[in-house]
Protein backbone atom coordinates (compact mmCIF):
# COMPACT_ATOMS: atom_id res chain seq x y z
CA UNK A 1 0.00 0.00 0.00
CA UNK A 2 1.64 3.17 -1.41
CA UNK A 3 0.43 6.51 0.34
CA UNK A 4 -0.57 8.96 -2.28
CA UNK A 5 1.16 12.49 -1.55
CA UNK A 6 -1.10 15.29 -1.26
CA UNK A 7 0.41 17.90 -3.68
CA UNK A 8 -0.66 21.54 -3.15
CA UNK A 9 -2.84 23.05 -6.03
CA UNK A 10 -1.28 25.27 -8.35
CA UNK A 11 -2.17 28.96 -9.20
CA UNK A 12 -3.54 28.88 -12.63
CA UNK A 13 -4.83 32.52 -12.67
CA UNK A 14 -4.67 35.01 -10.70
CA UNK A 15 -6.48 39.03 -11.10
CA UNK A 16 -6.97 41.76 -9.25
CA UNK A 17 -10.67 43.84 -9.52
CA UNK A 18 -13.09 46.41 -8.09
CA UNK A 19 -16.05 44.92 -7.63
CA UNK A 20 -18.75 46.99 -7.51
CA UNK A 21 -21.63 45.84 -5.11
CA UNK A 22 -24.02 48.50 -4.73
CA UNK A 23 -25.64 47.27 -7.99
CA UNK A 24 -26.03 44.09 -6.58
CA UNK A 25 -27.46 44.84 -2.84
CA UNK A 26 -29.73 47.98 -3.69
CA UNK A 27 -32.02 45.74 -5.01
CA UNK A 28 -33.01 43.84 -1.57
CA UNK A 29 -34.18 45.04 1.90
CA UNK A 30 -32.21 46.82 4.21
CA UNK A 31 -31.52 43.90 6.64
CA UNK A 32 -30.54 41.24 4.07
CA UNK A 33 -27.90 43.46 2.03
CA UNK A 34 -24.09 42.58 3.28
CA UNK A 35 -25.84 38.61 2.51
CA UNK A 36 -26.28 40.44 -0.95
CA UNK A 37 -23.13 42.09 -1.20
CA UNK A 38 -21.70 38.49 -0.56
CA UNK A 39 -23.57 37.10 -3.22
CA UNK A 40 -22.46 39.61 -5.64
CA UNK A 41 -18.98 39.25 -5.06
CA UNK A 42 -19.14 35.75 -5.80
CA UNK A 43 -21.47 35.85 -9.12
CA UNK A 44 -18.91 38.48 -10.60
CA UNK A 45 -15.39 36.54 -9.38
CA UNK A 46 -17.52 33.14 -11.04
CA UNK A 47 -17.96 35.08 -14.22
CA UNK A 48 -14.76 36.77 -14.43
CA UNK A 49 -12.69 34.05 -13.57
CA UNK A 50 -14.73 31.54 -15.59
CA UNK A 51 -15.22 28.85 -12.89
CA UNK A 52 -17.35 25.90 -14.24
CA UNK A 53 -21.00 26.43 -14.69
CA UNK A 54 -20.82 29.39 -12.74
CA UNK A 55 -20.85 27.66 -9.25
CA UNK A 56 -20.67 29.81 -6.65
CA UNK A 57 -19.69 26.69 -4.24
CA UNK A 58 -16.06 26.29 -5.85
CA UNK A 59 -15.38 30.23 -4.74
CA UNK A 60 -13.95 31.00 -1.01
CA UNK A 61 -13.99 34.35 0.52
CA UNK A 62 -11.17 35.46 3.04
CA UNK A 63 -11.88 36.01 6.59
CA UNK A 64 -11.14 39.45 6.59
CA UNK A 65 -12.77 40.33 2.90
CA UNK A 66 -15.65 39.08 4.73
CA UNK A 67 -15.25 41.62 7.69
CA UNK A 68 -14.34 44.21 5.65
CA UNK A 69 -17.74 43.71 3.96
CA UNK A 70 -19.63 43.44 7.22
CA UNK A 71 -17.54 46.01 9.45
CA UNK A 72 -20.39 48.67 8.83
CA UNK A 73 -23.36 46.16 9.83
CA UNK A 74 -25.56 44.35 7.64
CA UNK A 75 -27.58 46.89 6.36
CA UNK A 76 -24.85 49.39 4.89
CA UNK A 77 -22.20 47.19 3.06
CA UNK A 78 -19.60 49.14 1.12
CA UNK A 79 -20.36 50.30 -2.61
CA UNK A 80 -17.15 48.81 -3.73
CA UNK A 81 -14.56 46.70 -3.05
CA UNK A 82 -10.71 45.68 -4.50
CA UNK A 83 -10.17 42.01 -4.26
CA UNK A 84 -7.20 39.73 -5.09
CA UNK A 85 -8.23 36.27 -7.05
CA UNK A 86 -7.02 33.41 -7.38
CA UNK A 87 -7.42 30.45 -9.32
CA UNK A 88 -5.97 27.24 -8.79
CA UNK A 89 -6.07 23.85 -11.00
CA UNK A 90 -8.43 22.05 -8.83
CA UNK A 91 -11.13 24.75 -9.84
CA UNK A 92 -11.14 26.66 -6.92
CA UNK A 93 -11.21 30.48 -6.67
CA UNK A 94 -9.80 31.98 -3.49
CA UNK A 95 -10.52 35.91 -3.21
CA UNK A 96 -8.90 37.88 -0.63
CA UNK A 97 -9.21 41.90 0.47
CA UNK A 98 -6.42 43.81 -1.68
CA UNK A 99 -5.86 47.00 0.62
CA UNK A 100 -5.97 45.38 4.41
CA UNK A 101 -6.43 48.29 6.82
CA UNK A 102 -3.33 48.69 9.09
CA UNK A 103 -5.44 47.80 12.09
CA UNK A 104 -6.14 44.31 11.10
CA UNK A 105 -2.30 43.86 9.98
CA UNK A 106 -1.12 44.46 13.16
CA UNK A 107 -3.70 41.85 14.53
CA UNK A 108 -2.51 38.96 12.21
CA UNK A 109 0.98 39.70 12.49
CA UNK A 110 0.51 39.56 16.36
CA UNK A 111 -1.77 36.41 16.15
CA UNK A 112 1.02 34.83 13.61
CA UNK A 113 3.77 35.73 16.07
CA UNK A 114 1.70 34.08 18.76
CA UNK A 115 1.18 30.60 16.99
CA UNK A 116 5.06 30.90 16.28
CA UNK A 117 6.17 31.16 20.02
CA UNK A 118 3.72 28.07 21.03
CA UNK A 119 5.36 26.12 18.70
CA UNK A 120 8.80 26.77 20.13
CA UNK A 121 7.85 26.16 23.66
CA UNK A 122 6.17 22.92 22.45
CA UNK A 123 9.39 21.68 20.88
CA UNK A 124 11.05 22.97 23.99
CA UNK A 125 8.73 21.14 25.81
CA UNK A 126 9.08 18.05 24.48
CA UNK A 127 12.51 17.12 24.23
CA UNK A 128 13.79 17.87 28.08
CA UNK A 129 17.49 16.44 28.92
CA UNK A 130 17.78 13.99 31.57
CA UNK A 131 19.85 15.38 34.22
CA UNK A 132 22.87 13.28 35.72
CA UNK A 133 22.35 12.22 39.26
CA UNK A 134 24.83 14.39 40.90
CA UNK A 135 23.18 17.35 39.71
CA UNK A 136 19.74 15.75 40.48
CA UNK A 137 21.29 15.81 44.49
CA UNK A 138 23.43 19.20 44.43
CA UNK A 139 19.65 20.69 42.97
CA UNK A 140 18.09 19.43 45.63
CA UNK A 141 20.08 20.61 48.48
CA UNK A 142 19.98 23.85 46.29
CA UNK A 143 15.81 23.85 46.87
CA UNK A 144 16.38 22.85 50.49
CA UNK A 145 18.27 25.61 51.53
CA UNK A 146 16.32 27.81 49.26
CA UNK A 147 13.16 26.58 51.30
CA UNK A 148 14.69 26.64 54.75
CA UNK A 149 16.07 30.57 53.72
CA UNK A 150 11.86 31.60 53.06
CA UNK A 151 10.93 29.41 55.95
CA UNK A 152 12.58 31.67 58.02
CA UNK A 153 12.70 34.81 56.33
CA UNK A 154 8.54 34.16 57.59
CA UNK A 155 9.42 33.52 61.07
CA UNK A 156 11.07 36.78 61.63
CA UNK A 157 8.50 38.53 59.76
CA UNK A 158 6.22 37.18 62.29
CA UNK A 159 8.12 38.12 64.98
CA UNK A 160 8.47 41.75 64.15
CA UNK A 161 4.66 41.87 63.41
CA UNK A 162 3.66 40.56 66.95
CA UNK A 163 6.65 42.97 68.81
CA UNK A 164 4.93 46.01 66.80
CA UNK A 165 1.75 44.90 68.16
CA UNK A 166 2.56 45.21 71.64
CA UNK A 167 4.42 48.50 71.60
CA UNK A 168 2.20 51.65 72.18
CA UNK A 169 2.27 54.28 69.79
CA UNK A 170 1.96 56.97 72.38
CA UNK A 171 5.39 56.24 73.57
CA UNK A 172 5.03 56.92 77.12
CA UNK A 173 3.24 59.72 77.01
CA UNK A 174 -0.40 60.06 78.11
CA UNK A 175 -3.38 61.43 76.64
CA UNK A 176 -5.73 62.88 78.57
CA UNK A 177 -9.54 63.49 77.16
CA UNK A 178 -10.71 66.90 77.73
CA UNK A 179 -13.76 65.81 78.89
CA UNK A 180 -12.50 64.44 82.11
CA UNK A 181 -10.05 67.50 82.54
CA UNK A 182 -12.76 69.97 83.80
Amino acid sequence: MAKAKKTEPKIILEREYIVPLRHGWLKVPKYKRANKAVKTLKEFIARHMKVYDRDLKEIRIDINLNNEIRFRGMKKPPAKIKVKAEKYDNGIVKVYLVDIPEIIKYKLAREKKKKDSGKKKKEEVVKPEEPKPEEVEESKETEEKKEASKEEGLTKAKMQAKEQKHVSRDKGVKVQRKALSR
